[in-house]
């Protein structure tokens, strides 16, 4: 019995870690990044023990770095909005990475610079 909750611990770890990456998709897909995390968290965070707070993480996240890119567009044509635009991008990059690590090594993730729209 003990087998099977440890490989049921490590799906939820796995799926935690897809959901994490999946806000990648952005690179490809452009709005694939907050479809595809979304979709996971509604279907999984009854199933799954910490999908609902790591999926609402995740949506803030998300929520946040598009309205602080929307909001450094204006200023790249003054081109003091470059350099925010380019670091927003690598936090959407970076951060997701972090995380999905954090999580299969079984450590509480955290994502900075979020809005607590979804609670």
């Amino acid at each position: 019995m003990e087998v099977y909750q440890n490989n049921a611990l490590r799906e939820d770890r796995q799926l935690l870690l897809l959901t994490h990456l999946s806000q990648l998709l952005s690179l490809f897909t452009g709005f694939g990044g907050i479809i595809a995390p979304l979709i996971l968290w509604l279907t999984q965070r009854d199933k799954i023990e910490l999908m609902d707070e790591q999926g609402k993480e995740i949506m803030n996240f998300q929520i946040s770095m598009f309205i602080y890119a929307i909001l450094c567009i204006p200023f790249v044509f003054i081109l003091i909005g470059i350099l925010p635009l380019i670091a927003i991008c690598l936090l959407t990059i970076i951060f997701p990475i972090i995380n999905a690590v954090k999580v299969n090594n079984g450590e509480q993730p955290h994502y900075p610079l979020c809005i607590k729209f979804i609670r």
